[in-house]
């Protein structure tokens, strides 16, 4: 573990971490409607089909990850643009116009570290929104559930050595023209994959709905990824979802201490 791949690994696991203190829990009046067409308990199942899906179909066949890189060069850019202008904190329908030059950065500049900044930027944004999304139509616990099961199936699968290969053909698909890859978050030295983001966005919009504190959160899930990162001095693949996965935990654990007892009937 070199200094440089420590330093650009931290400033990755600081992008995860905000991402979790991003997301707004207030509701948007044409998201609820939509939701309240979509919701089911199976939207829950995303979290481990994004992971484990993602990673049987890229082994099975290479060609899905350059589709996927079209997916991610499509969606990502306006899934930021909503975050910026509707879905986190502080947003602003103005400011969703600065995905654009952010979209430029990361395409003329994507070999240094200010295009790969910008790039990882829309990444961690995109996935702001898709937290809040998918919030808005999977119910509360089974989501959490899904979250859980999402960071085991991850940790099994590079204990397996299953998922490394697919992560190093997804992360070397690129579109042409140099376009952004947009479907990894790549700074520096250190490469961090877009299921990583995913499940933070998601724990994060999960903590807003429910009017929890999402600093606290973030700061869990930071504290968390620095201790777990220690594992590169003997591994040389993490389960970045592990960190998000115990800052869940602890944060349920938390506040059922703080739910006040329920009352027993008494007889007079």
């Amino acid at each position: 573990m070199t200094r440089e791949f420590l330093a650009s690994n931290v400033c990755l696991i600081g992008v995860q971490a905000a991402i979790v203190a991003l997301p707004r829990g207030r509701s948007i009046p044409l998201l609820e409607r939509l939701a309240a067409r979509l919701r089911s308990p199976w939207w829950a199942l995303v979290p481990l089909a994004s992971i484990a899906l993602v990673v049987w179909a890229v082994n099975a066949n290479g060609d899905t990850a350059d589709a996927l890189t079209w997916l991610a060069l499509i969606a990502i850019p306006p899934l930021a643009a909503a975050a910026l202008g509707a879905t986190m904190h502080g947003a602003r329908p103005w400011l969703a116009l600065l995905a654009i030059p952010l979209f430029a950065l990361a395409w003329v500049d994507g070999e240094q570290l200010p295009g790969e900044a910008a790039a990882t930027i829309l990444t961690g944004l995109s996935c702001v929104t898709l937290g809040v999304l998918l919030v808005s139509v999977a119910p509360h616990s089974w989501l959490k559930v899904g979250i859980v099961l999402m960071a085991v199936a991850d940790a099994i699968l590079i204990g397996a050595e299953t998922l490394q290969p697919a992560a190093t053909v997804l992360n070397a698909a690129a579109p042409p023209a140099e376009l952004p890859q947009l479907q990894r978050a790549h700074f520096g030295h250190a490469v961090i994959g877009y299921g990583d983001y995913f499940i933070a966005g998601v724990f994060g919009a999960l903590v807003a709905a429910e009017g929890g504190r999402q600093a606290r959160a973030a700061l869990l899930v930071l504290g968390f990824s620095l201790l777990f990162d220690l594992l590169f001095l003997v591994l040389d693949t993490l389960p970045a979802t592990v960190p998000v996965a115990l800052a869940l935990i602890v944060t349920e654990l938390a506040q059922r201490r703080r739910r006040p007892p329920l009352r027993q009937p008494q007889l007079s």
